[in-house]
């Protein structure tokens, strides 16, 4: 099964664009974890897919999350891979990216290593560093199109030819999906710009769409502009929302509670 297949069977599955963003953060994860588990970060992880898995599309794990814990960081990302449901689509958020060689061993190691279905990877150095990551075609490769944060314009919004970049970089995404793999990450934040990147990009082309949630993305305006025709072929994340909803024990009930809260309000805008 390819990534688009997987996709197209989980939304229908579980009436959902849900992702959950698994960004385990030490400042953050209820203390009593720490005191009673010898493995608190991958427990947490546990408890927040067990409370969640019929509720979510995709999971999405930041590496950044994980590679700051060194040896155990990258156990704990495996194992969590594993214990995600073959189901449900992995997401790894590395934003990685180089060109020739190194850019088929970032490939090699986000789609083989640690087996996701998709990678979010960074545009910047043209098609020689995107390349190797669509050689994998059952994948997904989730280009930075449009990103959720302030600053974005700082370099996204630069004109070139009388045309934003962000512009350009989708029309370089929807050229580059011969191979039919390619997605686009555009933040909910800036709703004016996801509608005009999913007219460029069309129907086929999935949306990773970060903002919801804790960056204050308007799920009205996302469904409406970032979703296809059959308001679907969206991942819609929100990591802090959910599973920071209660830092205490029993959290994963209040963590299920806010993802079932999201996953409401955005299929209402989706009748």
């Amino acid at each position: 099964m390819n990534f688009k297949e997987k996709l197209e069977k989980i939304t229908d599955r579980n009436n959902s664009l849900l992702c959950v963003g698994l960004d385990i953060d030490e400042d953050k994860i209820p203390k009593y974890l720490f005191q009673k588990s010898k493995t608190p970060f991958l427990d947490f992880n546990k408890e927040i897919i067990d409370a969640t898995k019929d509720l979510v599309v995709a999971y999405k794990l930041n590496m950044a999350f994980y590679e700051v814990l060194g040896k155990e960081g990258i156990n704990i990302l495996e194992k969590t891979i594993e214990y995600i449901p073959n189901e449900i689509v992995v997401i790894i958020d590395g934003k990685r990216n180089d060109i020739g060689n190194t850019a088929r061993k970032y490939a090699k190691s986000l789609f083989e290593t640690f087996n996701a279905d998709a990678v979010t990877i960074n545009p910047y150095l043209g098609k020689d560093g995107v390349f190797p990551f669509l050689e994998y075609n059952d994948k997904c490769s989730f280009i930075l199109c449009r990103t959720s944060n302030p600053s974005a314009i700082d370099i996204q919004d630069v004109k070139i030819s009388g045309k934003p970049l962000y512009e350009l970089v989708a029309n370089k995404i929807k050229e580059w999906n011969k191979f039919g793999n390619c997605g686009a990450v555009v933040g909910a934040t800036y709703p004016s710009e996801l509608k005009i990147i999913r007219e460029i990009l069309g129907d086929e082309i999935p949306m990773l769409i970060p903002g919801i949630g804790a960056q204050g993305g308007d799920v009205e305006k996302t469904i409406k502009y970032g979703t296809n025709k059959n308001k679907k072929n969206a991942i819609i994340n929100s990591s802090r929302g959910i599973i920071y909803a209660n830092p205490k024990e029993g959290f994963s009930k209040e963590s299920r509670n806010a993802a079932i809260s999201l996953k409401e309000k955005i299929n209402k805008y989706r009748k």
